[in-house]
C-alpha cells in the first residue's frame, strides 16, 4: 500500500511541475508579446517623415492608406495629423479577416484607435477561392461591426490558387450577397487590373471597384469605372514604422459622403 501511495504521490508531483512549467511558459510568452507590442509602439509613436517618400497623384483631394498586421502597432493620431502640401490621409482600410477562421492580429486595436483619431475606416477580407464565399462571409460579419460613417464592407480577391474562373465568381459571388444582405449595403471590390480582366470582369461590374495598379502617373489603366486607386505598395507616413500602401478616392468629398454608410 505505502509503495502506492508513493507512486501516486510521484505522479502527481510530476503533473505539477508539467503544470506550473506550462503555466509559467504561457505568462513568460504573453509579458514578452506585451512588452513587444509597447516597444513597436513606442517607435511608432517617434516615427515621422519629411515626405511621403513616394509621388502622390494630386490630381485627386481624398487620400488614404490600407494596413494589416504587417505594419505591426500602429499611432493612428500621428497618421491623422501627417500633412505635407496641403495632402493628409482621410480614409484607412484595414484587415479584418482572411479565409474561414483567420483574423488579422491586429485588427481590433487598429479598428478601434483609427476612430478615436478621427480617420474614416473600412474593413477588408482576403479572400481564398478555394474556399466557401458564404463561410468567408460569416467570418468577416462575426468579427466586423460597421458604424454610421464608416466605408462599406471589401471584399479583397487578388489570387486563383489554381481554381477555374466560374468557380472563383461563384464564390465570390456568394461572398458579395452574404455580406450584402448582413449590412445591407453594396460591398467594394478590391483586386489588381490584371485580375479583374482576367477573373471578374462583366459579373462585377456593377459594384464599386478599389483596383490595385501601380507607376501609373494619373489613373489605372483599366476599362472600366473605379471608386479607389491603390497606386503605390512603398509610402512612409507619421506613427507607422513600415512603409504602407497609398490609395485615392475617385471623387470630391460630397461623393465620399455618400459612400459612407447611413
Amino acid at each position: 500500500m505505502a509503495k502506492i501511495r508513493s507512486k501516486i504521490w510521484r505522479i502527481r508531483s510530476r503533473i505539477w511541475r508539467i503544470l506550473v512549467f506550462i503555466l509559467s511558459t504561457a505568462i513568460t510568452i504573453m509579458l514578452m508579446v506585451i512588452i513587444y507590442q509597447w516597444i513597436i509602439s513606442r517607435k511608432a509613436g517617434f516615427v515621422e517623415y519629411p515626405q511621403f517618400g513616394i509621388e502622390i497623384p494630386t490630381n485627386y483631394s481624398i487620400h488614404g492608406i490600407d494596413v494589416s498586421k504587417y505594419q505591426s502597432t500602429i499611432n493612428w493620431q500621428l497618421v491623422k495629423n501627417m500633412q505635407v502640401n496641403n495632402i493628409h490621409i482621410s480614409f484607412a482600410f484595414i484587415k479584418a479577416t482572411e479565409g474561414l477562421g483567420n483574423e488579422d492580429a491586429m485588427f481590433d486595436r487598429n479598428w478601434t484607435k483609427i476612430k478615436t483619431a478621427g480617420i474614416t475606416r473600412g474593413a477588408y477580407h482576403y479572400f481564398l477561392p478555394g474556399k466557401s464565399g458564404r463561410a468567408q462571409a460569416e467570418n468577416f460579419i462575426n468579427s466586423v461591426t460597421l458604424k454610421p460613417g464608416d466605408l462599406p464592407p471589401v471584399l479583397d480577391i487578388e489570387e486563383a490558387n489554381g481554381v477555374p474562373a466560374e468557380k472563383i465568381r461563384e464564390r465570390a459571388k456568394e461572398w458579395l450577397e452574404t455580406v450584402r444582405s448582413y449590412y445591407g449595403t453594396p460591398p467594394i471590390v478590391y483586386t489588381n487590373v490584371d485580375f479583374y480582366e482576367r477573373y471578374l470582369r462583366d459579373d462585377f461590374d456593377g459594384y464599386f471597384l478599389w483596383v490595385a495598379h501601380y507607376l501609373q502617373p494619373v489613373q489605372p489603366r483599366i476599362y472600366r469605372p473605379w471608386s479607389f486607386w491603390q497606386h503605390n505598395e512603398r509610402g512612409r507616413v507619421n506613427g507607422i514604422y513600415t512603409t504602407v500602401d497609398f490609395d485615392v478616392f475617385n471623387g470630391d468629398s460630397v461623393s465620399f459622403r455618400k459612400l459612407l454608410l447611413e
